[in-house]
């Protein structure tokens, strides 16, 4: 299977990705842990069924150190019990913000205001960045049929 475009290959979308990849790096800089941030990236991907991503935030939480379970339990974890109630909160609000065309409204107050109960402001914002960054990158492999299965933790830089 060949990915529609070759994002790698092309001036425009190296341009438009190194956007994308630059507000990423602003959030990974934050103090939200990166552990809970690769947690949001897998079960935002799960949820948009972007294979590519869900390989490459497995294998690279993995790779820094994360617990094979906890992300296996990741499209489950309203019934798992390896996760933190601050990680419930940011994979609940990860759910709601990347489900927004199926819930009339968005994102329900009670979740905001979970999720509000174990972060502050900064890390409400990369929160909400984490989210809205990895849905951009799920569409975009999702719309060129990007092939997974091949990534390796740290391939990109």
């Amino acid at each position: 299977m060949d990915a529609r475009l070759n994002l790698q290959g092309n001036a425009l979308a190296g341009q438009v990705l190194k956007y994308i990849n630059s507000a990423g790096r602003a959030v990974s800089g934050s103090s939200l842990p990166l552990a809970t941030q690769e947690l949001m990236k897998l079960r935002a991907s799960q949820i948009n069924g972007c294979g590519f991503c869900t390989d490459m935030h497995y294998k690279d939480a993995v790779a820094a150190g994360e617990d094979p379970l906890r992300l296996n339990m990741v499209a489950a974890w309203r019934e798992a019990t390896v996760f933190t109630e601050p990680e419930r909160a940011a994979l609940e609000l990860a759910e709601e913000g990347t489900r927004i065309a199926d819930a009339a409204g968005g994102v329900s107050d009670e979740v905001w205001a979970n999720a509000a109960k174990h972060y502050d402001e900064d890390q409400l914002v990369a929160l909400v960045s984490v989210i809205a960054i990895i849905n951009a990158y799920n569409r975009l492999n999702v719309m060129i049929q990007q092939p997974a299965g091949f990534y390796e933790p740290g391939m990109f830089g």
